[in-house]
């Protein structure tokens, strides 16, 4: 990790070896002057990194254990399907006001919050005691996943803004590696804790009050960032809180073609992730496959975003076009389903796999928020309405999925749900990855 800091970009090297020219109008310095301190960059990667780690466990250790919840709590098929449209509603709710919530406290606040209020979540949300309080907690703790998933972009693109690519890469894989893991272990670890599948979903608190530990450090950031380059001749200088750069047309994102096909992508891929996490071990389950291996199956599925998030970014940002990715990532997928419908469990792991491909349309969709805007000011705003309107977009599918099963009484109908939604996926991914920028579109005239 630290090598991948020191070996494509010096200038966060500590401020007291290193010699820096004077200022030149329009260069931006760290408060203090001279560039921040490498400690505070390498704690930062590390506080990125374990809030990865936590952005998606709370859904995927659910996913594992939703057949022994709804016995627990006394759920129908339908009600836990609207179980598993409760993170994109939250997503969509909470975090289209991420922007002004770090605008006011500092982005590194608001993560750190996110963080402590996942891990309050997770930790009071199986003993709460009824559906509404459990679906109340699951809430809080989804509350804390929203406002990071949207300030995630922003960090990365204004501390790093050479490293786009590689620094989404890297946190994309902690987010896979966070989500395969939950999946992996949450059932064997339920055994060990005696069978209970409270104290199975209870230990996860453990890893987001872990998380909030090295944001602590940023709670009082404001402005602070590494140095930028001096804006291009003809661009307004990037502003380091969000907030648009002083001289700045106006940015009317709705105005941008790019940014709907962008959020389109994004909810319909995040409709695809969530039907997966919370539907795919009871696909499994039902076509006789044993319960922890249905969590294994979900943790392959999971795992193989871990090496494809940090190589599909990377790859990304070196095409000046990302719909060959997307198209790659949509045939996958489609394979996937058609075996899961045709032969669930002979080729489960098979399916498992090609399944995991078509999922990293997730860390691709990360990566274009960042590419398809100038200024982190642009990122945060289109990283705000793609993620927002995108998990809008997604509300209703794995409730749909629940309600197709339940009156269905098999597979047949959602998994063919779920194969018919890659199309516009494919082709809103290919038109939002063109090259070209919302400040271009979206600019008020």
């Amino acid at each position: 990790m630290m090598g991948l800091m020191a070996s494509e970009e010096t200038r966060t090297l500590p401020s007291t070896t290193v010699r820096t020219p004077a200022a030149s109008p329009g260069t931006r310095t760290a408060p203090g002057g001279g560039a921040p301190r490498a400690w505070r960059t390498r704690l930062l990667v590390v506080a990125i990194v374990l809030a990865a780690l936590n952005l998606r466990p709370a859904i995927t250790s659910l996913g594992a254990l939703l057949e022994e919840v709804r016995d627990g709590l006394g759920m129908s098929g339908s009600v836990a399907g609207l179980l598993t449209s409760v993170p994109p509603l939250c997503f969509a709710v909470f975090g289209v006001t991420a922007p002004r919530l770090a605008r006011r406290f500092g982005s590194g606040a608001v993560v750190c919050a996110g963080m402590a209020a996942i891990g309050t979540g997770l930790l009071i949300r199986p003993y709460a005691g009824g559906t509404a309080a459990f679906l109340a907690a699951t809430a809080l703790a989804l509350m804390g996943i929203a406002v990071s998933n949207v300030l995630m972009p922003v960090i990365v693109k204004r501390w790093f803004p050479d490293r786009v690519g590689s620094m989404t890469g890297l946190y994309s894989m902690a987010l896979a590696l966070g989500t395969a893991t939950a999946a992996a272990v949450t059932v064997p670890l339920t055994g060990t804790l005696g069978g209970n599948w409270q104290s199975g979903l209870a230990v996860w608190a453990a890893l987001a009050a872990a998380a909030v530990l090295p944001w602590l450090a940023f709670v009082r950031d404001r402005d602070e960032a590494p140095a930028e380059r001096a804006p291009a001749p003809g661009h307004t200088e990037p502003a380091q809180d969000g907030r648009a750069p002083a001289g700045a047309p106006a940015l009317r994102i709705t105005r941008s073609r790019t940014a709907w096909a962008l959020a389109v992508f994004f909810g319909l891929q995040a409709t695809a992730a969530y039907i997966t996490m919370g539907w795919m071990p009871q696909i499994f389950r039902d076509a006789g496959v044993p319960a922890g291996t249905a969590g294994l199956l979900l943790a392959v599925t999971m795992v193989m975003g871990v090496p494809l998030a940090f190589v599909i970014p990377r790859l990304a940002t070196r095409l000046p076009q990302q719909g060959p990715i997307v198209l790659a990532l949509g045939v996958s997928g489609l394979v996937g389903y058609a075996g899961l419908y045709l032969a669930p469990a002979a080729g489960a792991w098979l399916w498992a796999l090609l399944l995991g491909v078509a999922n990293c349309a997730f860390p691709l969709a990360l990566t274009m928020v960042g590419m398809r805007a100038r200024s982190s000011a642009g990122v945060a705003q289109l990283s705000a309405f793609a993620q927002s309107t995108g998990y809008l977009i997604s509300i209703p599918g794995p409730l749909l999925v629940g309600v197709l099963y339940q009156h269905s009484g098999g597979w047949g109908l959602p998994i063919a749900l779920m194969a018919g939604l890659l199309v516009p996926q494919t082709i809103v991914g290919v038109l939002a990855g063109r090259d070209r920028t919302v400040e271009d579109e979206a600019t008020a005239g």
